[in-house]
């Protein structure tokens, strides 16, 4: 079994910054790709960020230049770091990852967060 914790979610004003957390533990053997998604109230989830293995990175454009994706792969942990904080990045902010367990070696299932609440308002 895998377990994802996410956390660093919260209210912050227009401009500011938040960096958010997501953890995976259990039965890995590998963790391919990870990433975070989003949504508002009443939109579709939709994709803020990737990272690979190998640390290649991919951003909405909505996002770009703005948030930093990164991951530690010591500690199995993605981080979103967000600076310049607009009131449309309001979310539930979910992470995904896809991790190779010791049930199936030859596949990586997809795994989700729990979800954090961003809440950008002045």
């Amino acid at each position: 079994q895998v377990q994802l914790v996410e956390s660093g979610g919260g209210l912050v004003q227009p401009g500011g910054s938040l960096r958010l957390s997501c953890a995976a533990s259990g039965s890995i053997v590998s963790i391919n790709t990870m990433a975070w998604y989003r949504q508002a109230p009443g939109k579709q989830r939709e994709l803020v960020a990737t990272i690979t293995s190998g640390g290649r990175s991919n951003y909405a454009d909505s996002v770009k230049g703005r948030v930093t994706i990164s991951r530690d792969n010591a500690k199995n942990t993605v981080y979103l770091k967000m600076n310049s904080l607009k009131l449309e990045d309001t979310a539930v902010y979910y992470c995904y990852v896809a991790i190779v367990t010791t049930q199936n070696y030859a596949y990586a299932y997809d795994y989700w967060g729990q979800g954090t609440q961003v809440t950008v308002s002045s």
